[in-house]
């Protein structure tokens, strides 16, 4: 019991008075399940009964026309006799006894029972006794068989078996009915009881809703109307107390909360503003490490953070960097540093602040000035109370805080414990720094330093980079007559930074020239100094002079010895260079192509290694991509090379490239051979500019890879500078050999490199009738220097050796050596030539 406030007579509560009415719902719930159960389960008594009576009648149903098969089928055997009525007769019999024991089990009473077994027992009589005598007597031809006596009997047998049959239907159905009537009954008084059940519920729930609404329900409409006021910022308003306790405990819990309500919004507001001003910084924060550091260029880095900071978190933005860090260099820690304006950015264009063009003002001291930089941020919340920073540049500072600017935040860009410069961050708006913009300030530095610090790696690593490149490359082509050269490379403008494409020009012997080009595979360190051992090589093995398909054979070999670990003959075995190079030039891929040019024939021979194959622009002006067979790229093994032969009109261009230049992610490589074609045929004054030309048609924009162009424009000799003559290999065709290099010498003028061209010519012929097989062949070619060749069917090569005192023979090839400018043997298709070099004399 509850008593009223201010006294007067005692009521139920809210509590008790749902308590009580709980317990009488529960009271009638509980009665109308009650028989609601018992109304179900005798429905489902029922159900099972109609359902076991509704298959007795259905299993009744199907013997009755298996007896009915039985009868049918031999009455038409006994008058037709065709055998053909005894099939449902015969599928009957057989079945016959499953369907009666389903009857007898389908039963649903004793008396049932006893009537489906006395129906059984006749069934099994008339098949045994009466139907299959029958019809063996009918197959017997017996006369009885169709006799009145008979049929008759049969027809007494089948009327008392459905008559049976008839009565246990009948009895099922009767008990079918009777349990119907029982649920009925059953039902109605289920819905007598749900009746008088649902009017006091009724009665209850109308009693319940006008006490509800009288103690409740209007409590509680004043209480959401000052809840509504409340809501709408009425903080003033308070619920009335009520007689029902409960009520009244809502009442004053409510104008309990109104009252603190009052006190928690100034704090909510205060939480809001704080919560916008954070996710403001966070959203600073995100736009820095989305903005900052797109490229890997330092000073487009400096400006993105100049940008990013303008105007969400300061009016103006400075980045100094120091010298080095712009270099690529690693700034010393401790050493007097230099800093550099490299951006700025503001809300407006006009402050007094210097930009990257005007380097001496206000934040970034003049270049002769250096700055210690501390590892933390500098707050000066008001500048003109900053007499530290008035005192650096004391013009500067005035004209700054005359534009409005009040305060400013430095902060030096350290990344991986190195600073690289400092941001200053400027503002003019009325509220200026805190302290709280002091650790955001740090936080914003430290992800631009990084950004900046992998720009400046990025920059230190291409600049060496392009250094080795530069210098693993020709500094400048070699001294020849064969062709005249120009080339051009060009660095990718990717991350990745140089490749391995490289070019060269090699003199070989018989004024003959080896045009090469070739690309690793990767950019970066290791494809350029793979790219620099792969020129070493071929250069090497030109130096053999071999042709040009067994020198791509020894060169696909010798990257397989790398690549596999093996030690080169000459080299170190377990030295790391070799594992990087051939990581580089077999894991990778490297191409090759190596032509060799002979002005005395102005043919050309080349073979490739996966390279694509040159492009030819005849005197004419007409252009073509020369055809033949492209090899496998060296590192694969196993495959061989095979051999293109040219023969090219003096004054044709040769144009050797690397695919970089003609293939690219906008343009396939047929189309690319198409455009370098059509760059080759437009006229050009010389090569340099030809050059020029290919390069701006195909690389409109900034190469993906890098690029290697090679332009060899053939010349050919004379043909009264070169002199050929057989010799028989007979001792006496020596003084002949010298006889006729003597009368050339005379005719060319150069009668003083008669003595020793004599004395070399007597000297190689005699080995080569002594050593070597006919046919022997003795060639002079005056070019630059005077070449004397000897030639001979046999594949022996000569070697110098130091004669002992005693021995005869063993000098011949030392003289030669000692009285020319360089001498060399070179293997060919028919044997081998020995040859040797003389400077011409001056004119």
């Amino acid at each position: 019991m509850r008593t009223r406030p201010g006294g007067g007579s005692s009521r139920l509560g809210l509590t008790s008075t749902s308590v009580l009415a709980s317990g009488l719902l529960a009271v009638l719930i509980g009665v109308a399940f009650a028989v609601l159960l018992q109304v179900i389960g005798d429905s489902r008594g029922f159900t099972a009964d109609a359902r076991a009576s509704r298959e007795a009648i259905t299993d009744a149903g199907t013997l009755e026309q298996h007896l009915i098969d039985l009868e049918t089928g031999q009455r038409g055997f006994v008058i037709t006799r065709d055998e053909a009525f005894l099939q449902p007769w015969q599928a009957a019999r057989e079945s016959y006894p499953a369907e009666a024991r389903r009857l007898l089990a389908s039963a649903t009473s004793p008396e049932q029972r006893r009537l489906a077994g006395q129906i059984n027992r006749d069934i099994d009589s008339f098949v045994t006794d009466y139907s299959v005598p029958l019809v063996e007597a009918v197959r017997r031809d017996d006369p009885s068989a169709s006799s009145p006596a008979v049929t008759a009997e049969g027809k007494r047998r089948v009327d008392a078996l459905r008559a049976r049959f008839t009565t246990y239907i009948t009895d099922e159905r009767a008990k079918l009915q009777e349990r119907q009537d029982a649920t009925d009954a059953s039902a109605q008084r289920a819905v007598v009881v749900a009746c008088a059940g649902l009017a006091g519920l009724t009665g209850l729930i109308v009693t319940l809703t006008v006490f509800q609404h009288r103690a409740i329900v209007r409590p509680l409409r004043r209480a959401a109307s000052a809840a509504g006021r409340l809501a709408k910022g009425d903080l003033e308003v308070r619920v009335p107390s009520s007689r029902v306790a409960e009520v009244a405990a809502l009442a004053a819990s409510f104008n309990t909360m109104a009252a603190s309500l009052q006190d928690s919004r100034a704090r909510t507001e205060e939480a809001r503003e704080r919560l916008e001003f954070l996710y403001t910084r966070l959203e600073l924060l995100y736009g820095a490490s989305v903005s900052v550091g797109t490229g890997l260029d330092v000073e487009q880095t400096a400006r993105e953070l100049a940008r990013v900071a303008v105007p969400g978190f300061a009016d103006f933005t400075t980045v100094d960097l120091l010298e080095p860090v712009l270099r690529g260099e690693e700034p010393i820690a401790g050493a007097g540093t230099r800093l550099r304006r490299v951006a700025a950015a503001g809300v407006r264009g006009d402050a007094p602040l210097a930009g990257p063009a005007d380097l001496p003002d206000l934040t970034s001291p003049p270049p002769g000035i250096r700055v210690p930089l501390s590892g933390r941020a500098r707050l000066d919340a008001d500048l003109r109370d900053s007499t530290e920073w008035a005192s650096e540049q004391p013009e500067a500072a005035a004209r700054i805080l005359a534009y409005g600017i009040h305060s400013r935040i430095r902060t030096p860009l350290q990344a991986r414990g190195v600073t690289v410069g400092t941001v200053d961050f400027w503002r003019s708006r009325p509220d200026p720094f805190g302290p709280d913009d002091v650790a955001f300030a740090e936080e914003l530095a430290a992800k631009a330093a990084v950004a900046v610090d992998n720009a400046r790696r990025y920059t230190r690593e291409r600049s060496t980079a392009l250094a080795l490149q530069r210098h693993l490359l020709p500094q400048r082509l070699p001294y020849q007559t064969a062709v005249e050269v120009a080339s051009r490379y060009l660095p990718a403008w990717t991350r990745t930074g140089v490749g391995g494409d490289w070019y060269d020009v090699i003199p070989l012997s018989g004024s003959r020239v080896a045009l090469v080009v070739g690309d690793v595979v990767g950019h970066g360190l290791q494809a350029s100094a793979a790219m620099g051992r792969l020129r070493t090589a071929v250069r090497t093995l030109a130096d053999v002079d071999l042709p040009p398909d067994e020198l791509l054979t020894h060169l696909d070999d010798l990257i397989l010895h790398f690549s596999e670990g093996e030690p080169v003959p000459g080299g170190d075995g377990d030295d790391e260079e070799v594992d990087d190079f051939g990581s580089a030039a077999a894991d990778l891929g490297a191409t090759c192509l190596y032509a060799v040019y002979d002005p005395v024939s102005r043919g050309c021979t080349l073979a490739t290694a996966g390279h694509p194959m040159p492009a030819v622009l005849a005197p004419d002006g007409t252009v073509h991509i020369v055809s033949g067979h492209v090899g496998p790229p060296l590192g694969i093994g196993g495959l061989p090379f095979e051999v293109t032969h040219l023969e090219l009109d003096a004054g044709s261009v040769l144009a050797l490239y690397t695919d970089g230049l003609v293939e690219a992610r906008h343009r396939d490589i047929d189309a690319g051979l198409a455009e370098l074609c059509l760059a080759l045929a437009q006229p050009a004054d010389s090569l340099e500019e030809t050059c020029d030309t290919v390069i701006g048609s195909l690389l409109t924009d900034r190469a993906a890879d890098d690029v290697a162009l090679l332009l060899a424009r053939t010349r050919a000799l004379p043909a009264d500078h070169v002199a050929t003559w057989q010799i028989p290999a007979e001792p006496v065709q020596v003084e002949r050999a010298r006889k006729l290099v003597v009368e050339q010498l005379d005719a060319w003028g150069l009668t003083e490199a008669t003595f020793v061209i004599e004395l070399v010519v007597s000297e190689l012929v005699t080995n080569a009738i002594r050593y070597g097989q006919p046919p022997i062949q003795l060639r002079l070619i005056r070019d630059h220097t005077l070449i004397c060749e000897v030639s001979d069917a046999s594949s022996t090569a000569p070697h110098l050796r130091r004669a002992r005192a005693f021995d005869e023979g063993g000098r011949g090839l030392l003289l030669v050596a000692q009285l020319t400018q360089g001498w060399g043997t070179r293997q060919t298709t028919t044997g081998k030539t020995i040859w040797c070099e003389q400077a011409l004399p001056p004119l």
